[in-house]
């Protein structure tokens, strides 16, 4: 049966999609299960495998479930006493452990813009386990000699490229291009889609501006407050390759939970108004 679920995992893995993985690691006493036994839970409710069937393995179920949307591992303990054994149908009395591990393939990291930060944030990124997708319209920048290790590099119309692309809902998106307009119009396209993380790099200035021309626009304040503008965590950075390492530390923070929500700060006075209107 595990061969099954780790079949199911490496396939899944493959096509990009986050599951969760149910192990029994402590079992004690009369359990319908042996340690070690395993069933993957997919975010749309499919299941592979089993821990043993009843209410504790519906309950773990809807666990690992919660699990994919919090990415967060957690321990679970059962006391299959003799109330638990009859509402569930199962013979046995014991205690049981069961480990949930929501398991994500490599995040996919789509770097809108080939120039210096985006240069150095492609290649720290891929070190640390990122699948870089490289986009720009430049073929001096977009290239492969300046982004070998990248899993895809395009060069192409940025919105028209964008406009034709289903980006996965677990990918994270950095827009660094290299002027105002590249910014509006990639913001343009990515604001109204369900995405791990968008981020806009820029001045607070600059942000704003970008912000009240999609506004006026017709693009609605709600999307907007999903992006991460400015960009980065900040810790003083100046070069490319220090705003880079802000950028990869507030991806990596975001990718592990540390950070669920974008910060408002950079909002002009006059964009918090539209916020609250």
């Amino acid at each position: 049966m595990n061969q099954e679920v780790f079949a199911a995992l490496a396939e899944a893995l493959d096509q990009g999609e986050t599951v969760a993985l149910v192990t029994i690691v402590s079992a004690r006493g009369s359990t319908p299960q042996r340690v070690g036994a395993k069933m993957l839970v997919y975010a749309d409710g499919r299941t592979v495998g089993t821990i043993g069937g009843g209410c504790y393995e519906n309950d773990a179920f809807g666990k690992a479930r919660e699990a994919l949307k919090t990415r967060r591992s957690q321990l679970v303990r059962y006391e299959l006493n003799d109330d638990f054994a009859e509402e569930s149908g199962l013979i046995c009395g014991g205690q049981m452990e069961v480990h949930i591990d929501p398991i994500e393939p490599s995040p996919r990291l789509y770097v809108i813009g080939a120039g210096h930060v985006g240069y150095h944030l492609a290649r720290m990124a891929h070190e640390v386990g990122f699948a870089v997708h490289v986009v720009d319209d430049r073929e001096k920048f977009a290239s492969r000699e300046r982004f070998p290790d990248a899993a895809e590099v395009i060069v192409e119309d940025i919105p028209a490229w964008l406009a034709r692309t289903a980006i996965p809902e677990t990918a994270y998106v950095v827009i660094v291009t290299r002027g105002h307009r590249h910014d509006l119009d990639a913001l343009r396209s990515l604001a109204p889609r369900e995405l791990r993380y968008v981020g806009l790099i820029g001045s607070r200035a600059k942000i704003a501006r970008v912000y009240d021309a999609l506004v006026a626009e017709g693009t609605p304040a709600g999307e907007l407050q999903r992006v991460h503008a400015p960009i980065g965590l900040d810790i003083g950075a100046v070069s490319p390759a220090e705003i880079a390492v802000s950028i990869l530390a507030q991806l990596i923070a975001v990718r592990y939970g540390r950070i669920d929500e974008p910060a408002v700060a950079a909002l002009s006075l006059r964009w918090s108004n539209l916020k609250a209107t």
